[in-house]
């Protein structure tokens, strides 16, 4: 079995865990993320339009945007870094690329603290995303030109035991889940 097989098999046992969570999601479940961003008010803060099944940021991002810039993602193309455009809760979105939704008119921002979507995460800091590479890709772009916090934001049920990683595969500073915050071992 090869290593896109593996991953694959990894995607698609933590889809099924996320659709079920997703499924059984209260309305607060951006609490912790909320209570992590009013500790770093003001700082430029990337989250994302979730997709699908997608655990959601909205309500924390709404709420980090009232004290300082908070961007989304926007893919420029295959195997290039995202790019973050400012987002402001209520303006116009038009539906971008993979159906994430990103301003109609983006004006450019570059964050220290980027919420990272994810499809399962480990306890030390694994994320398995959907193969694009593009967090990946963007992160180590970020953390080269200076500090950059990458915290995953998901369900807990997306926790795996063992993820088939890569070399360059970015790890995550932290995780938040709906039921509490998770530091890396």
């Amino acid at each position: 079995m090869t290593l896109t097989d593996i991953k694959t098999a990894a995607r698609k046992a933590a889809f099924a865990r996320r659709k079920t969570a997703h499924g059984a999601a209260q309305a607060d479940q951006a609490a912790y993320l909320s209570s992590f961003l009013a500790g770093h008010r003001g700082v430029p803060v990337a989250g994302f339009m979730p997709i699908q099944t997608e655990i959601d940021p909205r309500p924390a991002m709404e709420e980090a945007a009232a004290h300082g810039p908070v961007g989304i993602p926007v893919i420029q193309a295959a195997g290039q870094p995202l790019k973050f455009a400012l987002w402001e809760p209520d303006m116009p979105l038009v539906p971008g690329p993979f159906k994430a939704m990103i301003p109609e008119h983006p004006e450019w921002m570059t964050p220290e603290i980027v919420i990272v979507p994810l499809v399962a995460f480990d306890r030390q800091g694994g994320r398995l995303g959907y193969g694009g590479g593009f967090y990946d890709r963007t992160l180590e772009g970020l953390r080269a030109n200076g500090a950059c916090l990458a915290a995953g934001f998901a369900f807990a049920a997306q926790e795996a035991d063992d993820l088939p990683l890569e070399p360059t595969d970015q790890p995550l500073d932290m995780i938040i889940t709906e039921a509490g915050i998770l530091t890396p071992n």
